[in-house]
């Protein structure tokens, strides 16, 4: 039954769209579009489309030349903003499995087909590339940012229940499935977000161990070029998907931390009273304490209303999903 099964999900993936969100890529778009696989086990035919996300040089032109479609942003929106954009058109254009990319040459274009393969045999419905599930395949860099990015995924590891080595990889794939269920707020980075998004929805996740190039050969990482900004501006992104798809959790667990000091000066107090007669000199306490309590019961509401405010979003992104599964273009084979 199950092969049957896996036949027939690998008989139905046959379209795939590699997008390419870029930024002043110039230097390097053009050799990572012209080494992406022609052809692939499983699929019929590939497009390959570059989103510029407000250039300023070349990048337009050297994605055109090396025969990539490309959209253009009017104006720098930021790599999440790219993202979504390249998701929106993969959907439109009915594509069957969705491939991300990063233009700046540090992955290898002919790793796709690793990537690929667990989508196409139905196993996975969100592959990502990952630098450090292997530690014989660990890039070289810096201290700090290797750092980082495990800190990253332990977090985001914990919010998720599942266990990840690497969610800020810049190459993933994702089924129809996935795309379609996808919503992401987060216009600075899309990486982390992902990870949670898809996890909370219960969907199946797979990471592919790849060598990866440790550092850009040309110019910086207009996302990771400072590593305090960059981590607080995630933190922010993961903070408010964690918040809006688990509020009862998270205002619970504020609350739970404003009750046990709450506890704690209250029974300080009583212990007082019952020693002493009186209050005298640590009125103070008790005036921590409930005002402690009384906050926490007001935290603990909203994420009840929060509670409430999510089954409305869950109604929501149904619409959205059944809107974007109907709004298939025609095939183009390209």
């Amino acid at each position: 039954m199950e092969s049957s099964v896996s036949s027939r999900v690998t008989a139905k993936l046959k379209h795939l769209i590699v997008m390419l969100p870029a930024l002043d890529e110039e230097i390097s778009v053009g050799d990572v579009v012209r080494g992406i696989p022609r052809s692939i086990t499983g699929i019929d035919w590939i497009k390959i489309v570059v989103i510029d996300d407000g250039s300023r040089d070349a990048t337009a032109l050297r994605a055109r030349e090396a025969g990539a479609h490309v959209i253009v942003h009017g104006h720098t929106r930021g790599v999440g903003a790219a993202f979504q954009t390249g998701l929106a058109y993969g959907l439109e254009q009915g594509a069957d499995i969705i491939l991300n990319i990063d233009a700046d040459g540090q992955f290898d274009p002919s790793d796709i087909p690793k990537i690929v393969a667990p989508v196409v045999a139905g196993e996975a419905d969100f592959v990502s590339a990952s630098r450090f599930a292997d530690p014989n395949l660990e890039p070289e860099m810096p201290a700090l940012k290797r750092w980082g990015n495990r800190m990253m995924s332990r977090l985001v590891s914990r919010l998720s229940g599942q266990k990840f080595y690497d969610v800020s990889c810049g190459m993933r794939c994702y089924n129809r499935e996935a795309a379609l269920k996808l919503h992401l707020l987060g216009r600075f980075t899309y990486t982390q977000e992902v990870f949670l998004n898809l996890s909370f929805k219960q969907l199946r996740i797979t990471e592919v161990p790849i060598r990866v190039r440790g550092e850009r050969e040309f110019g910086e990482s207009r996302v990771a070029n400072s590593l305090w900004r960059y981590g607080f501006r995630t933190a922010r992104i993961i903070f408010r998907c964690y918040r809006d798809y688990h509020p009862l959790r998270f205002f619970g667990g504020l609350a739970l931390l404003l009750v046990i000091p709450a506890f704690l000066l209250g029974g300080f107090l009583g212990v007082h009273y019952l020693s002493t007669g009186g209050f005298a000199p640590h009125k103070w306490a008790g005036f921590i304490s409930a005002t402690l309590f009384v906050t926490a019961i007001l935290v603990l509401q909203v994420g009840v209303i929060g509670d409430m405010l999510n089954r409305h979003r869950e109604y929501l992104e149904e619409l959205l999903y059944h809107q974007r599964s109907r709004a298939r273009l025609p095939l183009e084979k390209p």
